[in-house]
């Protein structure tokens, strides 16, 4: 995975959108954005801080400086969104943000949030985009890979088989996926069920087309890591034509579940080499 160095880029809210009803579309413009390194991956996220109420910070903001002079309890608190569009020429980047009411940071922020007001992130960074040369792609994930599911359907060689298993909370939240893919799409309603367990079953049942299979599968870490036994083990699906990682997990902040990953990553990568 490439990042940008941890320089801050500040910009404004030019528009704020709800394409379903949980799913919060921002759009930010300035002319900082105007050459951000978006573009070779399908994935590339930015780290929006959020400053701790009551702490103003020197201007343009240092996090170095900052976590240099400041104590951490005043640090900014950073979350990790998908780039949704980039517009070089406009000088606007889109992210979606998911809203699930009035916890955590991210709710309570775009309950407020105006166009005019500014905002200050860092990177991108990014890892993956669909390989051409792929017989076909398998893209799996929550509401929250759906950014990136979305961007690397825009970025498939046209008929390039893809399947997608896209698991959400109930038909409201289903969007419009274009693709100049051959797309074989299946939206799964989670309702009460735990998040992940309808793609998990799906995955199993799934009947593989032959050839090389490209795979993005990203979301939740509990689904995440029954899948990624599933295709790295169960299926034999070369780990370099697989991406996949949790971008959260339940129960955790997002603090908390960065802080336990290269950990998890690393029991994952033992089941592997025990089973194989």
């Amino acid at each position: 995975m490439t990042e940008r160095p941890k320089k801050v880029t500040s910009a404004r809210v030019v528009r704020i959108t709800r394409p379903t009803p949980h799913l919060v579309r921002l759009v930010f413009g300035g002319d900082e954005l105007a050459e951000l390194p978006v573009g070779e991956f399908t994935d590339h996220y930015i780290k929006i801080l959020f400053p701790v109420p009551g702490v103003a910070y020197p201007e343009p903001i240092d996090l170095a400086g900052i976590r240099r002079d400041l104590p951490p309890a005043q640090w900014p608190r950073l979350r990790a969104y998908t780039v949704r569009a980039y517009d070089p020429v406009a000088g606007e980047l889109t992210v979606d943000v998911v809203h699930h009411g009035d916890e955590g940071l991210a709710g309570p922020w775009t309950a407020t949030l105006r166009p005019g007001d500014p905002v200050h992130f860092t990177g991108p960074g990014g890892a993956y985009a669909p390989n051409p040369d792929a017989d076909w792609h398998l893209l799996v994930g929550d509401e929250s890979a759906l950014p990136a599911i979305a961007v690397a359907l825009e970025r498939l060689p046209a008929g390039a088989p893809a399947i997608v298993l896209a698991e959400i909370g109930d038909p409201t939240e289903e969007q419009h996926l274009p693709s100049p893919g051959r797309l074989d799409l299946t939206w799964l309603h989670r309702g009460d069920r735990p998040v992940g367990e309808a793609l998990v079953a799906a995955v199993r049942a799934l009947d593989f087309p032959p050839g090389d299979v490209h795979a993005f599968v990203h979301g939740e870490a509990t689904f995440v890591r029954e899948l990624r036994r599933l295709l790295r083990v169960d299926r034999g699906i070369p780990r370099e034509r697989l991406s996949i990682s949790g971008y959260w997990r339940r129960g955790m902040d997002d603090e908390g579940w960065r802080a336990s990953k290269p950990d998890w990553n690393r029991q994952l990568e033992a089941e592997e080499t025990v089973v194989s």
